[in-house]
């Protein structure tokens, strides 16, 4: 796993929180003081969250299912969207969905949608009989469709847990989340409320590089379970083409 030091996280400012009249109470252990009407978060203590966050996504990776990434704020989306994409996860980046998890059945007939009109742009045959106007309209449909829900087009079920960027922002996605028992890793600053996440990460979540930096981190933890995840089953593979031969070859000496 990726071992990022305090040095790393001051580097990256991931220490400035928000103004003070801003913050949030219930992020008062995470703090380590106040500067210039400023709160500094205790990277200390983002340390502690950032191990313990990594090893439970490495977990979750390992158990070969899908953790989705939610950052919409502008300079998160782009860092986001190319780990996420790297790695092969589920992302949200343009906007988020009211019901994207609690309503994930009618989410689903939209992707279904989506794959429909590719489908049929690529076999064009329906779609070369189809009057200019008529193609511009899906043309138009299927790339709203590509903003709103491209990086969850090979999500065929709910995710087994969210990564999120800026807890306050991402509100809805938090809530809908709880309501489905999903657990969430998430950057919190001092305006948000960790209590509503499992996996608190205490870190600036405005700055591209303290972003950058604890993504690349998380990252690293879901590739290393995904990387252990193979092992095993090729061990499990390996072990089963073993035991197959043997039983063979005791079969042919007993006969």
């Amino acid at each position: 796993m990726a071992q990022t030091t305090y040095k790393d996280l001051l580097d990256a400012g991931a220490h400035f929180g928000h103004l003070t009249r801003k913050w949030d109470p219930k992020m008062a252990p995470y703090i380590f003081m106040e500067k210039n009407g400023i709160h500094i978060i205790d990277l200390n203590k983002t340390l502690v969250s950032l191990d313990y966050a990594a090893q439970a996504i490495r977990n979750i990776a390992k158990s070969g299912r899908k953790i989705m990434f939610v950052a919409t704020k502008k300079q998160a989306q782009e860092i986001v969207t190319t780990e996420a994409e790297r790695l092969k996860m589920p992302f949200v980046t343009d906007r988020w969905l009211g019901g994207m998890l609690t309503n994930f059945a009618t989410v689903r007939k939209s992707l279904k949608k989506m794959a429909t009109i590719d489908k049929m742009v690529k076999e064009n045959t329906a779609y070369a009989a189809l009057a200019k106007r008529e193609k511009l309209m899906m043309s138009r449909e299927r790339a709203k469709l590509d903003r709103v829900l491209g990086g969850i087009a090979d999500l065929g079920r709910l995710p087994a847990a969210l990564f999120v960027v800026d807890v306050k922002r991402e509100h809805i996605a938090v809530k809908e989340a709880q309501k489905l028992g999903i657990p969430v890793f998430a950057i919190c600053d001092t305006n948000s409320n960790p209590e509503l996440v499992q996996f608190p990460i205490p870190a600036n979540d405005d700055a591209s590089k303290s972003i950058q930096l604890i993504v690349g981190v998380i990252g690293k933890a879901i590739e290393d379970g995904l990387s252990e995840r193979k092992v095993d089953k090729e061990d499990a593979e390996r072990k089963e083409a073993d035991e197959a031969a043997i039983a063979e070859k005791t079969a042919a000496d007993e006969e």
